[in-house]
């Protein structure tokens, strides 16, 4: 970097409400900014923690929330990780490696300061004699839990060694990161003549030929999803090719053996640590599920019901596979193929017959912002003057219903080979009211993105995902709070999901599917026949879909109820072997091993857990549907998709992040504690 080149990521952005100025950033001011926004903010905290002044809510704890949101390296880490994912580059993915460990430092220099917190400590002791509003009170609460949780009262030879700890963990997420990234680009299937593809669409054949230009390549290119079963396998007639995609899928991850076994080990020793008797019961005492044991009675008793309804599904399609006189036993990449035939026959319903009438544009703005306007009153503005990362994300303005503005949306909707697996959330900027700032999200999906001219016609699963993940975005577009550090999604893990679980009643609601689902060349509406056998036939793979995500849910907790002396070693051993063998093992005890369904995510790919973000916690999307049912009945109880319900779930729920407890939040939404009864029926287990 040149002495003339201004790093804008040292001052706050000149863009509309604070945009990250990605056009001007360059990897040198990422390694700048994480550098002196590093140095930055130790020099503040160290005088929060050093004053001579006794400790006070404003001169701590608001010191605190303006220290460690809204500077340099809490731009930098913004802009940097939100691009890192969604279009890294080998310079990014060596910055992520250098600087993982640093900022993990980083973290413990300030949650391992004992004056810091003593001084929050001091405040929590004199909670009853302070005037508090709800909100501080329970601010206080969450910084006190984080330096406990953090082993700010550990001796000096404890608080070493969980440093290294957190050091090494740093290091081994980027690296799983990296490897993952890297294991979906070279297992995608490359196809020599379309005549093998029979079964998918003109428009799918169509973007596998893009892809396959795009690498440069001849033929066709079947990309990789981040989870086990590819939505190829649905359509793909020729058996050959359904089982080398699927081969290829869950064939991913073996480089990451030593990684796993390495941090399971170290995530154990950490527990121990700090009290715990394993990472599960680390990671639970701090959600709503309160402890491990708890998660595992709740996955545990699902295991029976979910495997008996697979088993039930598996003989249909084993029916159907006799009906057409195939001579072989039902296979994993035979699945989905069989389903979508017993769909047809048993409902009526083929999901290619519906395909023509889900556009992306028209979902999003038919569906997606319609279903918003009507139950919050929200509106959504395209804003072309405002740049993203890449031309294709887009953005729009977002505003409520007298015309101020909530804040902005990006959508980055397309899948690349530069982009991580999966479906996401994050925020560019948060709402912020001790700094004034609007909440900027962005949603990032991995739609298979058609040649160029042709429409994005998607899939069932991709319309669910599009709601789901506009949950998260109306969670943090919603975000009323007086405090960065509570705004937003910044809930439980075991909560996040809730919100947009709930988002996705809308996607057949009868008003809101009769406005999207609508044909991407004549405008028609699809036939109310064709919605309904969507709907009726959305009953059938149920057991497949727990099964494969019970099995995951279980694999994570599994690989996290190891106390650090039972945790599996490559000693002598190829360390592949080591964990299928755990992997396998653990299944077959728990109940739901199956070799028609692979768990969701297998270990060596499943970055949901070993990079961090949802380790010991994938459990929370089943943890959620306890709410997000008992929170549907109450919209059908009330009218529905109405102004007044959803005035109510915004004002008690989705404007409060962690300012309250959030099952506190729920309560004032709910008049009274979760019920698991909504969700029992909702899968027929009452």
């Amino acid at each position: 970097m040149s002495a003339t080149d201004v790093n804008p990521l040292l001052t706050p952005s000149r863009l509309p409400y604070q945009v990250p100025p990605f056009q001007e950033i360059t990897p040198d001011h990422y390694r700048e900014g994480f550098a002196k926004g590093i140095a930055e903010q130790a020099e503040a905290v160290a005088a929060v923690a050093s004053q001579e002044a006794a400790p006070t809510f404003d001169n701590t704890v608001v010191e605190l929330e303006r220290v460690l949101n809204g500077g340099i390296l809490d731009r930098t880490a913004t802009a940097f990780f939100t691009v890192n994912a969604a279009d890294t580059s080998p310079d990014l993915e060596d910055i992520e490696a250098e600087v993982s460990p640093e900022l993990a430092a980083h973290d413990d220099s300030i949650y391992l300061n004992k004056a810091l917190a003593e001084r929050v400590d001091a405040l929590w002791e004199g909670r009853e004699d302070a005037d508090y509003t709800p909100e501080q009170l329970y601010l206080l609460e969450r910084y006190r839990t984080r330096f406990q949780r953090a082993g700010a009262s550990l001796d000096d030879s404890g608080r070493e060694r969980l440093e290294e700890i957190n050091t090494r963990l740093a290091e081994l997420h980027a690296a799983f990161n990296r490897q993952t990234r890297a294991d979906i680009n070279e297992a995608a299937v490359l196809v020599d003549s379309a005549e093998r593809l029979e079964g998918l669409s003109e428009a799918g054949i169509a973007a596998a030929k893009a892809a396959a230009t795009d690498r440069g390549k001849d033929g066709y290119l079947i990309g990789m999803e981040l989870f086990s079963a590819n939505p190829a396998l649905a359509d793909l007639a020729d058996r050959d090719l359904r089982r080398e995609v699927w081969e290829a899928s869950t064939g991913r991850g073996k480089a990451n053996a030593p990684t796993i076994l390495e941090i399971v080990g170290l995530r154990a020793e950490k527990a121990r640590l700090l009290g715990y008797a394993n990472f599960a019961d680390y990671v639970a005492a701090d959600v709503t599920a309160r402890s491990g044991a708890a998660v595992w009675e709740r996955l545990t008793a699902m295991v029976a019901p979910a495997v008996r309804n697979a088993r039930n599904e598996a003989e249909q399609l084993k029916k159907a596979v006799d009906a057409e006189g195939g001579d072989f036993k039902l296979a994993a990449w035979d699945w989905k193929y069989y389903a979508g035939k017993v769909k047809a026959e048993k409902y009526g319903f083929d999901p290619e017959e519906l395909k023509p009438y889900l556009e992306l544009d028209t979902i999003l703005e038919h569906g997606v912002f319609y279903a918003a306007e009507k139950e919050f009153g929200l509106t959504f503005h395209a804003r072309p003057d405002i740049a993203g990362y890449l031309p294709e994300v887009r953005v729009w303005e977002v505003r409520d219903e007298d015309g101020s503005v909530l804040g902005l949306f990006f959508g980055d909707f397309f899948t690349r080979e530069s982009k991580r697996g999966g479906a996401w959330m994050n925020n560019l900027v948060d709402q912020n009211a001790l700094a004034g700032t609007k909440p900027v999200v962005i949603n990032n999906l991995n739609i298979v993105k058609p040649a160029e001219g042709k429409p994005a016609l998607v899939t069932v699963d991709n319309v669910r995902t599009l709601f789901h993940e506009f949950g998260h975005a109306l969670h943090g577009l919603m975000s009323d709070c007086e405090y960065p550090t509570p705004s937003g999604t910044s809930v439980p893990r075991d909560f996040v999901e809730y919100p947009s679980q709930v988002n996705e009643m809308w996607i057949l609601w009868p008003e809101v599917a009769a406005n999207y689902v609508k044909h991407h060349e004549t405008g028609e509406s699809a036939p109310a026949e064709l919605l309904e056998q969507w709907k009726t036939s959305n009953g059938f793979g149920a057991g497949f879909a727990k099964t494969e995500y019970l099995a995951a849910a279980l694999l994570d907790q599994a690989w996290h109820r190891l106390a650090p002396e039972d945790v599996p070693t490559a000693e002598g051993r190829d360390a592949v072997e080591v964990v299928e063998e755990f992997e396998r093992n653990a299944l077959e005890e728990i109940g739901i091993r199956m070799d028609e369904i692979a768990p969701r995510y297998r270990s060596g790919y499943f970055a949901h857990t070993f990079t961090g973000g949802y380790a010991s916690g994938y459990y929370s999307y089943v943890w959620s549907e306890v709410l997000d049912a008992d929170t549907v009945d109450w919209f059908k109880e009330n009218g529905g998709l109405t102004r007044a319900n959803g005035d109510h779930f915004r004002e008690t729920l989705l404007s409060r992040g962690s300012s309250i407890d959030p099952l506190e939040s729920f309560r004032r939404f709910r008049g009274r504690d979760p019920e698991i009864e909504p969700l029992l029926k909702r899968h027929g287990l009452q």
